[in-house]
């Protein structure tokens, strides 16, 4: 692990195509900016390890299983009184 100290408006560079600029430091927390080709995925690492988690989670799970609780969760739609053949129904 590569570690330097950069001050606000300070930039790292990665390669050619990515930069990192220092924006602001307050007390522990510190702003970046990114500049980075559109082909560079950019995501913070907690997202990512909630993700990987999530479709670990999902993977143990029946496909029977989800059906059934769509099914439950599912809102149906509204029965027309006249279509049963019922009139004067209040609904």
């Amino acid at each position: 692990m590569l570690v330097m100290r950069r001050r606000a408006g300070d930039s790292i560079l990665l390669g050619e195509t990515i930069e990192i600029q220092v924006l602001e430091i307050c007390g522990t927390r510190v702003k970046f900016g990114i500049v980075a080709p559109d082909s560079v995925v950019i995501q913070r690492k907690e997202i990512k390890i909630t993700r990987d988690e999530n479709i670990t989670a999902a993977r143990s799970v029946r496909q029977q299983d989800i059906s059934s609780i769509l099914a439950k969760v599912t809102p149906r739609p509204a029965v027309d009184a006249t279509v049963k053949g019922l009139t004067n129904v209040t609904v």
